[in-house]
This record gives C-alpha cells, sequence and structure tokens, in this order.
C-alpha cells in the first residue's frame, strides 16, 4: 500500500469499510519502478467476466493506456481484468510506449487466460517517460497467483502518486427488490480539471446491467461529479474512470435504461458514490486547505452555468483570495466576467457563506464582512452567484490555491 506523508487537512476520518462484491478479485506489487517500500501495482480480476463502462479524457495528447481502454471499450467485450500502475503515466511516449503497454496487457492475459481485449489498464505518474515492460512483467505472474476477495484498502492505495490519503467510497441500495453494492475508489490529487473523467477511477458493482444501461449511468453521473471539479484546470493526459459490473447479484438485467424508474434508487447510490469520491480528490488537492462549493443560478442554461462556474473556481485571485481568508468578491465578479457568458452586470448577486455581500451593481450597503472573514476562516467555502439572465444552474467543486502547491509541484520529479 502507499506509504503517506503529510495528510490532507481535508482529508475523511478514514478510509470506509467495503463489503465484498462477488466476482470481483484484487492483488497488488510493489515493482520498484519509481517508489520504494510500497506497492505500486494493481490487478483486478473478474473471473466471470463483468460488464464494462468508460469516460475517458478528452486531452489531444492522450496515453496509450486511454487509447487501448477507448478501443476494447468499443467491442461489447466483457472485462476479465484491470491493470494499474503507479509513478509513469506512460503518456507521449510514441511507439515505444505503446509496446511496453502491449507488452504487459499480453503477459497478463497469457496468466489470466483471456484475450487483450479483456484487460484494461491505466497508468499514472510522470509524462513522457516510457514504461519499463520489464519491471511490471516479472510480477504478474506472483500478482495473479495472489488474487483473492477483499484487499480494497490495498488495492485503493497501490494507485496513488501526489495523494495524501486514501479514496474510497460505497453504498448498498435495493434494486428491484434485492440489496446492489457500490464499491469504488480513486486517485488523484494535481492535474485535476477533468474532461469526461478525473486522474484515476474505478467503481463496481454486483448488478446485472446492460453494457449500455452501465455507460449511460456512469456518463450521465461523471458530468454531475467527477467532470463538476477542478483543482488546478489542468486536464491530465491520463483522465479515465471505469466502472464494472459482476452481475452476481442476478438483478438489474430487465433495465432497459437508465432512465427506467427502476433504476432511480440505484442511479442516485451510483451518483453519491461518484461524488463522493470527486469531492475526495478535491480535499485531496495539492497544497489545499480550504473546500470549496460554486453554484451558479440565473444562468442562460445549465451549460452556461457551467462555464461561470468554472471560470470562478479555476481562478487563482479568487483562489489565493480564499487561502488567505480574504473576502474579497470583487475578484468573483471579475471571474463572472471573463466566463464570456450571458450576465447582467446590475441584477448580480453574489453570497459568501450563506449573506449577500453584492447586489443591484453594487455592493451590499452594511453587510457583515466580519462575517464573511469568519466564514472563510472554516474548511468548507461556500461561493454563491445569481448572473440574473435566466434559470440555469450549476455546482462544481474547488480547493484554494496555496504556497504548498507551488511547492509540491516545483519538485515533483525530483
Amino acid at each position: 500500500m502507499a506509504k503517506i506523508e503529510k495528510i490532507s487537512p481535508l482529508a475523511p476520518k478514514g478510509f470506509p469499510v467495503m463489503p465484498q462484491i462477488d466476482g470481483v478479485l484484487f492483488a497488488t506489487a510493489a515493482t520498484g519502478m519509481k517508489y520504494k517500500g510500497r506497492d505500486d501495482l494493481l490487478c483486478a480480476a473478474f473471473p466471470d467476466g463483468a460488464t464494462v463502462a468508460g469516460v475517458l479524457t478528452l486531452s489531444r495528447t492522450a496515453s496509450a493506456p486511454v487509447d487501448f481502454c477507448r478501443a476494447n471499450l468499443a467491442t461489447g467485450q466483457k472485462a476479465r481484468a484491470l491493470l494499474v500502475n503507479a509513478g509513469n503515466s506512460n503518456a507521449f511516449t510514441g511507439k515505444a510506449g505503446d509496446a511496453a503497454m502491449r507488452s504487459t496487457v499480453m503477459t497478463l492475459a497469457e496468466n489470466m487466460g483471456c484475450a487483450a481485449e479483456e484487460i484494461y489498464v491505466s497508468s499514472t505518474g510522470v509524462i513522457g517517460e516510457v514504461l519499463s515492460a520489464d519491471q511490471i512483467n516479472k510480477h504478474l505472474s506472483a500478482t495473479v497467483d495472489a488474487l483473492s476477495p477483499g484487499g480494497w484498502r490495498d488495492a485503493a492505495g497501490a494507485i496513488l502518486t501526489t495523494d495524501t490519503f486514501v479514496k474510497g467510497a460505497t453504498r448498498t441500495v435495493l434494486l428491484d427488490g434485492t440489496e446492489v453494492t457500490i464499491n469504488g475508489f480513486a486517485k488523484g490529487s494535481g492535474m485535476i480539471a477533468p474532461d469526461m473523467a478525473t486522474m484515476l477511477g474505478y467503481i463496481f458493482t454486483d448488478a446485472d446491467l446492460s453494457q449500455d444501461v452501465l455507460q449511460s449511468l456512469l456518463k450521465c453521473t461523471a458530468d454531475q461529479s467527477f467532470n463538476a471539479i477542478t483543482v488546478d484546470s489542468d486536464t491530465s493526459t491520463s483522465d479515465t474512470v471505469l466502472a464494472f459490473a459482476t452481475g452476481k447479484s442476478g438483478v438489474g438485467e430487465r433495465i432497459r435504461s437508465v432512465d427506467d424508474p427502476l433504476l432511480a434508487a440505484y442511479r442516485a447510490a451510483f451518483l453519491d458514490v461518484m461524488q463522493d469520491l470527486a469531492h475526495q480528490v478535491v480535499r485531496d488537492g495539492e497544497g489545499a486547505h480550504k473546500f470549496i462549493e460554486v453554484r451558479v443560478s440565473g444562468a442562460e442554461d445549465n451549460r452556461a452555468a457551467k462555464v461561470i462556474a468554472m471560470s470562478i473556481a479555476n481562478s487563482p485571485l479568487v483562489k489565493t483570495a480564499i487561502a488567505g481568508e480574504d473576502a474579497n468578491w470583487g475578484r468573483i465578479v471579475m471571474a463572472v466576467g471573463k466566463a464570456g457568458e450571458a450576465a447582467d452586470r446590475d441584477s448580480l448577486e453574489i453570497l459568501i457563506g450563506g449573506q449577500k455581500v453584492a447586489a443591484e451593481g453594487m455592493a451590499v450597503p452594511g453587510y457583515d464582512e466580519a462575517a464573511c472573514t469568519a466564514h472563510l476562516k472554516g474548511q468548507n467555502i461556500d461561493l454563491s452567484v445569481d448572473v440574473g439572465i435566466g434559470s440555469g444552474t450549476a455546482t462544481v467543486w474547488t480547493c484554494d490555491l496555496t504556497h504548498d502547491y507551488i511547492s509540491i509541484n516545483a519538485d515533483y520529479r525530483s
């Protein structure tokens, strides 16, 4: 498992107790590729296969593993295994990187007795360094032999890079009268401004869902979770979220649409897991001391509201003001204006911690700045903006920008 230093002050109290999911096995190994004294390789296996869905980065410099997963998703075949390494993203590594990745996939396929099209792979870490296939391949036989149920925390810990805590979430819910489980874990701390996904995230369930339903479910919940967070406005080359449904509960097969009323409670629980993990990524934002929720209303439509919300959430001036516990709401005005979406300057309203500080084109007379400052001294910050145009709404989450962020990223490769 990952050896972690200086846990984020926004970290949850601990890793949740994760129930076993029938049809999911895990094993981890230490390759020594970048990290010493910790596991950095994860293998998940689905002996009887699992329906798989994925949302992947839209980066035009996507990594070899992202391209491989995208191609395998298109086949519609069930998944038999997932292989993840930490410390090297195998991105921007050309034909050599692609060959190294395929070598690990083929070695795992031979050990699993399955086809390469049934294997999914992710890599996370430094960009531009070719993956050392040999360092992974020599561990795969023993790793496959060690596959067993449980081990969720070790699995989640093996994929970390600059993360300071292990991120997991679990929910149980009734689906068509039968209790099913949804477990997930993720990694991410910096280079977080997802475009279809986040750094790495994996969801596992024993529901029996078709690929079309699972894909629609993953996409719509990603848009309300991983696609609604930002740490530093930078979209990774490796962003990947995959969902695996083993079907072992025996329920869900008759659901044909993500909008089926039978799926409503399950869909809500699935979203809850996705948002829990996405929030944990923000709470582990590099150097973060504060978790910030930005709500925008009154926009032309929901798309415009999200653009404005992200403009606020990504603004270095807004984020540093919050880090400094300075109720400088003028920076929020700036961020709304630069977003490029319709906004009525003289109808704009801004609230900090629930208190209206700006309205009708100016500061609210007599607003209590001391109360705003007191709110900003806390760890959970609420910003609300109404732009006075229409009915569009959006909520996004971010963190503050501190000196620690610079220190972490200035020293990342050293």
